[in-house]
């Protein structure tokens, strides 16, 4: 007689432009654990990281005297738009077949989800010490919650709380178009124009927009020569040492024209149980984040500003947070389910 036990193990990843990580779930109740990042260059493709992982966790439990049975059911989360069977990475030479990967693997099922809608499905789980909310404590979850990453690229989605239960409402909305507030960021994007037919707002707030972004507060504030090609890492690290004035200059417009778009996705969604920031940019500016017009810019609305002023902003310092939304994601395909803990 089969019962939940049967449902496991699970095999949960979340697969962005620079990282694959990867998680497991032995059991009914159990916690995601296991946890190993992989670097997406390290590997021509997922099934060969999946592999990778495997071995590694049967190495790691066998020195502990245990085997490690297939895994029955997965889900992946991945950085791209999912339709169809293909799935082609946005940020990375990846595409698989769902179809073939989980006949490679074996699975009795297998869930591709865009990694936005994954996180989503974290929100309303998040503990207090996996984030940092903005002048006050975690917010209860309710109603609809936003959430915006920039990490390699920028990620939005939402979850909306039902009679059913928490639904992720994933979509493309880094690739919306970006709006300058003011004359220095008009001037900015203008700048960018004239390199790119459309400004998305990943264009710029992300971590392949950031040398575009420090690029054109360049040549906006008139440097005489032309700039150093800085990568995300020298940007953030010259900028928050306070070494580089125009790399600091750089990350104050990112974080002032990250809290106008993080505004705009508020009234878009009618987010009013909170927008959170995730990706792996936001947390590595610390303090200084707090310190930014992020919250000031995110209300510059109008007359909607009151609407914004309510509404909660939190940082997801936890950067696994998206594999509790990735095994609940198996959660709610599998009736039996137990559920899990993160």
């Amino acid at each position: 007689m089969s019962g939940p036990q049967d449902l496991y193990p699970w095999l949960v990843a979340d697969v962005g432009g620079s990282n694959a990580r990867f998680g497991w779930v032995e059991g009914p109740g159990a916690p995601v654990a296991r946890l190993r990042s992989y670097a997406v260059q390290d590997f021509p493709g997922l099934e060969e990281a999946v592999r990778r992982y495997l071995q590694d966790l049967a190495a790691e439990l066998q020195a502990q005297g245990r085997g490690c049975p297939a895994p029955r059911h997965a889900a992946v989360a991945v950085a791209t738009a999912v339709a169809g069977d293909e799935v082609v990475l946005t940020n990375s030479r990846w595409r698989f077949s769902r179809q073939a990967l989980q006949a490679a693997l074996q699975l009795q099922s297998l869930r591709v989800l865009n990694d936005f809608e994954a996180l989503a499905l974290s929100l309303p789980r998040l503990r207090a010490d996996q984030v940092r909310a903005w002048g006050g404590p975690l917010p209860a979850a309710a109603g609809c919650l936003a959430v915006i990453g920039p990490g390699t690229g920028l990620g939005v989605a939402a979850v909306l709380q039902t009679g059913q239960g928490w639904q992720a409402l994933p979509g493309e909305g880094g690739h919306a178009t970006l709006a300058p507030a003011d004359d220095f960021e008009s001037a900015l994007l203008t700048h960018v124009r004239g390199r790119h037919a459309h400004v998305s707002a990943e264009r710029l707030l992300s971590g392949i927009g950031l040398p575009t972004l420090h690029e054109a507060v360049c040549a906006v504030l008139g440097s005489q020569a032309a700039p150093e090609p800085l990568t995300p890492e020298l940007i953030l690290e010259r900028g928050l040492a306070g070494q580089d004035p125009l790399c600091a200059r750089t990350l104050d417009s990112f974080c002032a024209m990250l809290g106008g778009f993080a505004g705009s996705v508020a009234l878009t969604l009618g987010a009013r149980g909170g927008v959170y920031v995730g990706g792996g940019i936001v947390p590595r500016l610390g303090e200084a984040f707090f310190q930014s017009r992020f919250r000031e810019r995110f209300e510059a609305k109008g007359r909607f500003q009151s609407y914004l002023a309510g509404i909660p902003t939190v940082l997801i310092t936890d950067t696994l947070a998206a594999m509790g939304g990735v095994s609940l994601a198996i959660e709610q395909s599998l009736p039996g389910a137990a559920v899990v803990k993160f």
